[in-house]
């Protein structure tokens, strides 16, 4: 029954979700205003879900334009349904522009169709199909909009300081059966505060380094500017042996004197960053074995004790397993450096429950003082849970069973979602156990087949909570 109510809707569902892929909607601090405050991109993707629902005759309210609301239904109790519109930076070697939705035959191919445009498209017409039925509502529904959830959520912290926290609700931004915990997730930086006058002449001056964008991306892409002294031919022979020995893309090039070295690695989400090639720390291991000045000497070696080839915290001693929640895991998002103002590594670490954070970071912010580096805490979000066995959860994963004959059970992730802002909030879809997860990633897209299927099952899940009773 639900597959052909979702049939009937096909296009329109294609026609919206193109319409809001093709909106860039990167948080940009260099824009932002009390109009646009992450930039306009991300308040053109909340202003344009606004539209499509007043078109459909739903009531909205915006917050401050960072977030904001899809009213429908009625009743005492609120589900909440958690999206967001906003997405990381494209990125390099897409095969098409990553804005400009491509439509095949079975699938969608833009930014953003995974995570989290496509699923938020897939919620907001089961919620329409339902309205269209004129079914009789239980509860209220809200459909939060955030844009800034690639970042610091700003979205969600603004919105629920002054609105309605739902009762449950579920975030559409991970993958089915059910997401029913999530590690605890912080950012930091580890900053190079001893900068020192290099009295001694070394062969090779570091000027520059970058890579990175986002601290929950492994960086695909790194640059280093060195000045060398000499030996030029032999630098650039080293790094060409360096590259094969492992396995690496990069070039070298000489720009007015100084060599210009360049790696290529494979951006993943920072959840599970084993499974990607952090180009920075490649880099970084490759400029271990020159010369160096002593403040990017102090910098590199830094890189190689604590961070290189360590996605599980070993090197910081924060290596930490569950069998619920699995590892502690530590990505390095970004790397800068520059020979005035000395270095910084940005770490997204993710942490599940019964690892003393408190303590570990303290440990390691008092060991690595002794290097020259402190530490500075971004956000920190604790870890989430809510029992599998809870009778919402146990709804949820009942509605994906009688449209899949999947009897997986419910398990935790590393990610974080908008789930976690609710004390009964979990992840639910759209990833299925065949899609391919190109989250974070080029060439990011969505198979037609995902997304009717997803809006289906939300589609039965919503009135199953909502208007049966």
């Amino acid at each position: 029954m639900w597959k052909e109510k979702v049939q009937q809707y096909e296009d329109q569902i294609i026609n919206d979700l193109k319409g809001l892929l093709s909106i860039e909607s990167v948080r940009d601090d260099s824009k932002a205003s009390t109009e646009t405050p992450v930039g306009p991109g991300p308040r053109e993707a909340l202003d344009y879900m606004y539209e499509i629902a007043q078109r459909d005759g739903f009531a909205t309210y915006d917050v401050d334009h960072i977030a904001g609301r899809i009213e429908a239904g009625k009743g005492e109790d609120v589900l909440g349904i958690l999206c967001h519109v906003d997405v990381v930076p494209a990125g390099e070697g897409w095969d098409s522009d990553p804005f400009e939705p491509v439509e095949t035959d079975n699938a969608i191919i833009a930014r953003g169709t995974l995570d989290d445009k496509g699923p938020t498209i897939a919620a907001y017409y089961a919620i329409k199909i339902l309205e269209d039925m004129k079914v009789d509502w239980k509860k209220r529904i809200h459909i939060i909009i955030g844009t800034d959830e690639e970042s610091d959520w700003k979205c969600t912290e603004r919105y629920f300081q002054t609105e309605e926290m739902p009762a449950l609700g579920f975030a559409p931004d991970a993958e089915f059966p059910v997401i029913h915990g999530e590690k605890g997730i912080t950012t930091f930086d580890l900053v190079q505060h001893s900068i020192v006058d290099d009295k001694d002449e070394p062969d090779y001056e570091l000027q520059s380094f970058t890579s990175g964008e986002r601290y929950n991306m492994v960086p695909d892409h790194a640059e280093a500017r060195v000045l060398v002294k000499e030996n030029m031919t032999d630098v650039i022979q080293d790094f060409e042996y360096f590259l094969e020995q492992n396995q690496l893309q990069g070039e070298s090039l000489v720009d007015s004197g100084i060599l210009v070295l360049t790696v290529e690695g494979k951006a993943v989400h920072g959840m599970d960053p084993s499974i990607g090639v952090n180009a920075g720390l490649h880099l970084l291991k490759f400029l271990s074995s020159l010369n160096l000045d002593n403040n990017a000497q102090s910098f590199v070696a830094f890189s190689n004790r604590y961070l290189y080839d360590s996605n599980f915290g070993e090197k910081m001693g924060m290596k930490f397993h569950t069998d619920v929640m699995g590892d502690v895991t530590t990505n390095i998002g970004i790397i800068n450096y520059d020979n005035e103002q000395g270095g910084r590594f940005g770490v997204n670490l993710r942490y599940p429950e019964g690892f003393d954070f408190d303590k570990a970071m303290e440990r390691f912010k008092s060991e690595i003082d002794h290097d020259g580096f402190k530490i500075e805490i971004g956000k920190v979000q604790v870890p989430h849970y809510v029992d599998k066995n809870d009778p919402f959860v146990q709804t949820l994963v009942q509605t994906y069973r009688n449209q899949t004959n999947d009897m997986t059970e419910p398990y935790t992730i590393g990610g974080g979602t908008y789930a976690r802002n609710l004390d009964k909030g979990v992840a639910f879809g759209a990833m299925f156990s065949d899609s391919e997860d190109l989250m974070h990633q080029k060439n990011e897209y969505i198979t037609k087949k995902q997304l009717f299927n997803a809006t289906s099952i939300y589609l039965e899940a919503i009135y199953a909570l909502c208007v049966e009773e």
